[in-house]
């Protein structure tokens, strides 16, 4: 009797029925909740919208889900494991390593990449042979509480002269600028982290391995099997069809260093590609009341001229514009390189009508070029800490100095938007600057093509003596 009123309990108010499995969840709820990092690595707000290679694999994965993706980021990877633990988000993607232990209810996913430590220092330096070596020539420096830190600690067992200084407010893209700039003479590196940072610092190296590498993995939700069984169908899939590696190829590929800053390499290419495009970028600038030899630039170093010009993320055509961007701006083809300057030239007074009245020129001109290229918030937010320390913020001087700190989390956690490439909009502005002293040093009005072949004419006489 008492067994049969409990099953007409349970049919009445349905309890006895197992609750759905966290992958029926997410398709029934159509949203899957994500946990990353805020880093170069992982995710970040860029000029495009949200980026990074655990963007991309999640979104991927959303996508043949079938649901929405909901990614935000934990301020740490403390933060980020009690949140899948208690089940606020499906799956952490933060390149974590396999050899971490999981928190209670959840597991690691497939390895979807490897990666290795490696002492870096700058290129033309005397390469050390150990650590031991390092620490008596030079400054070896890491970030408190990091990994590489951990990593010094146990090889010190074995080679007890190994020293490091371990700095408390450094991340690791501060480490690799400062090594750039001479400030130390080694740090420890990620591979991963080295590839994204060598395309800012070119002179950086890798002086040696320090460990075999370790794997990273997705760590997800495991009240049950079924989203971790899905999870490593869906990796099966992108590594056989080439998804995931297209993903670690567009971060993390050796990307050469860039001739453009040579003025050889510059004054072939004016002298055989400018003169196909001149006449429009003087139309559309000549539209929106600005130097074509500024748009011109910009174009230059966008995509070298290059109307069939496409990026790994979307961006297409010789200004190198969004989808998004290009049809607000009435640029029906991208691939169209009179379409694609007119829209450029549109682009940059849509970012420069941002830039607050007050700010003079040069000054607005250098905002704008530096919102053209990563977006006017991420500018904001180094104007923000710019003013908050007494700095006079309208001036890009001044700016230009607080846009690298977006790449610190001290710094990028207190911003609005985040972690932001605060080297680019650096490098982008520098670069302008240095196209358009070339164009007004080689000329253009009537006699560009016959200038260019007069300096090629001086080059190669002087190659001869």
């Amino acid at each position: 009797m008492k067994a049969a009123l409990a099953i007409i309990a349970c049919l009445l108010l349905g309890t006895c029925s197992q609750p759905p499995g966290i992958l029926e969840q997410i398709l029934n709820a159509g949203e899957l909740r994500v946990v990353t990092l805020n880093s170069p690595s992982t995710y970040y707000l860029g000029s495009e919208g949200p980026q990074g290679p655990e963007y991309d694999l999640a979104a991927q994965f959303a996508a043949d889900l079938g649901v929405a993706l909901n990614i935000y980021s934990a301020s740490n990877a403390r933060e980020l494991r009690k949140d899948i633990a208690s089940g606020r988000a499906h799956i952490a993607a933060a390149g974590l390593a396999l050899e971490q232990e999981a928190p209670a209810g959840s597991s690691y996913g497939p390895a979807y990449q490897l990666v290795k430590e490696h002492l870096i220092y700058r290129a033309g330096a005397d390469r050390p042979d150990d650590l031991v070596e390092a620490s008596r020539n030079g400054h070896l420096e890491v970030a408190s509480d990091s990994p590489h830190a951990a990593t010094l600690a146990r090889l010190r067992t074995d080679q007890p002269d190994i020293s490091w200084v371990e700095n408390p407010d450094a991340e690791i893209d501060q480490l690799l600028y400062r090594l750039s700039q001479r400030e130390l003479d080694y740090t420890v590196a990620d591979s991963n982290e080295f590839a994204i940072g060598r395309s800012f610092h070119p002179d950086i190296a890798i002086a040696f391995d320090l460990d075999q590498g370790k794997s990273l993995a997705w760590l997800v939700n495991t009240r049950d099997t079924t989203l971790l069984s899905r999870v490593a169908s869906f990796f099966s899939v992108v590594d056989a069809d080439g998804r995931l590696n297209n993903i670690l190829t567009r971060y993390y590929a050796k990307k050469p260093v860039a001739s453009v800053l040579y003025a050889r390499s510059f004054i072939v290419d004016v002298r055989e590609r400018l003169p196909l495009y001149l006449d429009w970028f003087k139309s559309a600038a000549s539209e929106v009341s600005m130097d074509w030899r500024m748009l011109a630039a910009i174009g230059y170093q966008e995509s070298k001229w290059q109307p069939d010009a496409l990026s790994p993320t979307g961006v297409r055509g010789l200004m190198m514009l969004t989808d998004e961007t290009a049809q607000s701006l009435g640029v029906l083809d991208r691939l169209d390189p009179q379409q694609s300057i007119l829209g450029g030239a549109r682009y940059f007074i849509h970012v420069r009508n941002m830039i607050p009245a007050r700010i003079k020129e040069p000054d607005r001109t250098w905002f704008a070029l530096a919102s053209y290229n990563m977006g006017y918030g991420h500018i904001e937010d180094a104007r923000i800490f710019a003013q908050a320390d007494g700095k006079d913020a309208d001036k890009w001087e001044v700016v230009r100095e607080y846009l690298p700190l977006l790449t610190q989390e001290k710094w990028y956690s207190q911003a609005k938007r985040g972690y932001a490439r605060g080297w680019e909009p650096v490098q982008f502005v520098d670069s302008i600057k240095l196209y358009m002293s070339m164009l007004n040093w080689v000329g253009a009005e009537g006699g560009l093509a016959s200038t260019m072949d007069k300096v090629e004419a001086t080059r190669q006489e002087k190659q001869k003596h």
